[in-house]
């Protein structure tokens, strides 16, 4: 049994357009997201990721449905993010204004973070908090980073995210493991103790 994003995919295939609309929908924000953490520019997110969607439209004909349309879309979209900051002469972590696309599913995205980061008691709002660990990602090593982003942020599974990432489970699984004991330590310095760790 196909998923949703599986008969999406065989129905474009068949040339119905309206699916591709429908897949638009469902990923458009999460590869935003997905962009602007990188890099810190919403424009330049949102045009990766009309970019990411047209290829994927463009490429359609060669997707297979085995329910892994997530992790083979953010292969599209890892690979663009790379070629693009090859290209790109400066540094790609410069802050762009604060602020958030409509339909970010902040609430889920906070739900999965407190997941990897149980989140602390009475010290900090979970909207600061996730912005705090959002404001801290660009410290840790890019594979690790990666890793984390696709996993909580764009809700991919951990098979999906190796997939995604052109690599393999057990290194998956280290990758995020060292990048959650990273963002607690820097964390912790700031005075924000994972409760699950505090003495």
């Amino acid at each position: 049994m196909h998923d949703e994003d599986d008969s999406l995919m065989l129905q474009l295939q068949e040339g119905h357009q309206a699916a591709f609309e429908q897949l638009v929908r469902r990923h458009q924000n999460p590869l935003i997201g997905f962009f602007h953490r990188q890099l810190r520019d919403w424009q330049l997110a949102e045009d990766l990721t009309q970019e990411t969607l047209l290829r994927v439209h463009s490429t359609a004909w060669d997707y297979l449905p085995r329910g892994t349309f997530k992790a083979w879309m953010y292969r599209i979209a890892r690979n663009l993010l790379i070629d693009t900051t090859r290209r790109r002469a400066h540094d790609c972590l410069v802050r762009a204004v604060r602020g958030r696309p409509n339909g970010d599913d902040s609430e889920e995205v906070i739900a999965r973070l407190s997941d990897e980061l149980p989140l602390p008691d009475e010290q900090i709002d979970r909207h600061d908090f996730a912005r705090t660990v959002d404001d801290l990602l660009p410290h840790i090593p890019e594979d690790q980073r990666l890793t984390f982003i696709l996993h909580v942020f764009a809700g991919l599974s951990l098979p999906e995210v190796a997939e995604a990432m052109e690599s393999n489970l057990p290194t998956t699984k280290s990758r995020l493991r060292l990048a959650r004991e990273k963002l607690r330590e820097k964390l912790a310095a700031r005075g924000i103790v994972d409760p699950s760790i505090a003495g």
